[in-house]
């Protein structure tokens, strides 16, 4: 369908104002709006073709999950006087502390530069921004000479974490073939999963090498460099070129065919000719969306809107509070403490809580629409409750069990994973905040426990 200059211009003028976030996916499973009752036409589009636009962003949880797989074997490797291979490695409870949560302290920065740089960015150039800050935060870690500059490198690669974390979805649900919208989002956690396995796997192996910590944290940078090459070669998200163009943020008649050729490489041949007709149901639908009363920020903290923002960030907050992302920094050093004195026998048995939540994540996909949100969340809080108690009975009365503590590891981070996907996306941008905010502290009440 053909729109000159004249029409494209009439048409931006009849979209009214537009608030910063109007144009987000707000859901993995919502259908695109409707606009006078009519329809969007099916989609064409090829499986293939839609791989590599979601495994790229991925990658940036894949390497938030390698993180922690790696940092909770690295903080044995640097503590041990004839495998750290550095003259520093007599650290204190909070230096150790620090190098588990100075990643945190940089993801809570990232998530809060999100809200300011997302829509100008782009989703693909914040991706681009998140894997360098991968890159260098990787290599800085890996070469640090003494206790500073590693924290310095860790608060680095946090702050990649907060922008993948908040930009990787958001670039999955907004090219992802409608279809396949859901599922996709849901592999991109899926991933995080896979990358905690990968790096207590490679944890594992290196963990009896000299200054093996160096390695653990290096081994991340191939990936890094594939992601950032990866999210260059990939073209933007044709709905935020859109959004600019109701922005006023260049030529509508530009941004339009720009749109068309991004959506035309996304979806592959098997889109035909049917990418101009695709590009103005999205002009459509968000035309419709900006008919909508614009409201305020304050709006949120009244009536129904608060009671939701209550309920959300109260999820959120408690759910991260548990500790359980601080736990499985300190996993290793938890097994150590439960019997499995060699580094190596307890960055193994890591690699079974990284396999196991894995299988909890899969399990989690496949069941919630069954059986419902509600009992899932009261089971696995439950599930928590129980296992925090066994956890805490290990230490205080049963200490010459040490299944217990595993066991109770095992049902933590099972139960953890099946509540984890209940978070309200409409609140998304609360969501990464509270988590990376609630995991600083849990870490440091962690590593003053000194587990």
């Amino acid at each position: 369908m053909a729109t000159d200059p004249e029409q494209a211009r009439a048409r931006l003028s009849s979209f009214g104002k537009v608030g910063k976030s109007s144009g987000e996916i707000g859901s993995a499973d919502e259908e695109p709006l409707i606009a006078n009752g009519i329809r969007p036409s099916p989609e064409n589009y090829s499986v293939s073709a839609a791989i590599l636009p979601f495994l790229f962003p991925a990658l940036g949880g894949l390497l938030y999950g390698y993180d922690i797989g790696s940092t909770s074997c690295a903080t044995i490797s640097i503590e041990s006087p004839t495998l750290s291979g550095i003259s520093w490695y007599g650290l204190s409870s909070v230096e150790i502390g620090l190098i588990t949560s100075g990643s945190l302290y940089g993801a809570l920065i990232g998530s809060i530069l999100a809200f300011n740089i997302a829509d100008i960015l782009g989703r693909r150039r914040e991706l681009i921004l998140a894997a360098l800050l991968y890159l260098v935060g990787a290599l800085v870690t890996a070469l640090a000479p003494d206790f500073i500059i590693m924290v310095v490198g860790r608060f680095v690669f946090g702050i990649g974490i907060g922008l993948a974390m908040h930009a990787a979805p958001m670039y999955i649900a907004e090219t992802a073939p409608t279809p396949m919208r859901g599922q996709l989002i849901s592999l991109k956690e899926f991933f995080i999963v896979l990358g905690m396995v990968g790096g207590y796997g490679i944890g594992s192996l290196l963990v009896d090498l000299v200054a093996g910590w160096r390695y653990m944290y290096g081994a991340s940078t191939p990936l890094a460099v594939i992601m950032g090459i990866g999210m260059w070669w990939l073209p933007a998200s044709p709905r935020w070129l859109l959004l600019c163009a109701m922005k006023r943020k260049g030529d509508m008649q530009d941004l339009r065919e720009s749109a068309i050729s991004c959506l035309c490489r996304l979806r592959g041949q098997s889109i035909g000719d049917s990418a101009p007709t695709e590009v103005d149901e999205i002009l459509t639908e968000l035309s419709y969306v900006g008919e909508d009363k614009e409201v305020s920020l304050r709006e949120v903290f009244h009536g129904k809107c608060l009671k939701a923002l209550i309920i959300g960030a109260g999820l959120v907050l408690f759910q991260q509070i548990t500790g359980q992302p601080s736990v499985l920094y300190y996993a290793a050093s938890i097994l150590q403490s439960a019997g499995f004195s060699a580094a190596s026998d307890a960055t193994r048995v890591s690699i079974l809580l990284g396999l196991f939540k894995l299988i909890m994540t899969g399990l989690a996909v496949l069941v919630v629409e069954r059986l419902g949100r509600r009992p899932l969340l009261l089971g696995g809080v439950s599930g928590i409750v129980i296992s925090l108690f066994l956890l805490g009975s290990y230490y205080l009365f049963l200490d010459d069990v040490p299944a217990v503590a595993v066991v109770a590891l095992l049902l933590y981070v099972g139960c953890y994973q099946v509540i984890k996907n209940f978070n309200p996306s409409k609140i998304y941008h609360f969501r990464i905040f509270f988590f990376e905010m609630t995991r600083i502290v849990c870490s440091i009440y962690c590593a003053k426990l000194r587990f």
